[in-house]
């Protein structure tokens, strides 16, 4: 698995996971939602994600977009 595939596996499991924590538990778990959505908006215009770098120390091949 790429870097790029594990960054966007592991935003998309955040996005759903606090999706329904909201609806089930506390509606303060959409915060983690917007923070997952404005780390997406920021890496793609920066360049720089930190769980790429998670992913990369973890050892997954390096991908085309977090290089």
């Amino acid at each position: 698995m790429t870097v790029d595939r594990a960054v966007f596996l592991f935003a998309g499991i955040m996005i759903l996971v606090s999706l329904a924590l909201g609806f089930y538990v506390s509606s303060y778990w959409y915060l983690l939602t917007a923070f997952v959505g404005l780390n997406l908006i920021q890496s793609s215009i920066t360049g720089f994600c930190p769980a790429a770098l998670i992913f990369k120390k973890l050892g997954c091949k390096p991908g085309s977009a977090f290089e």
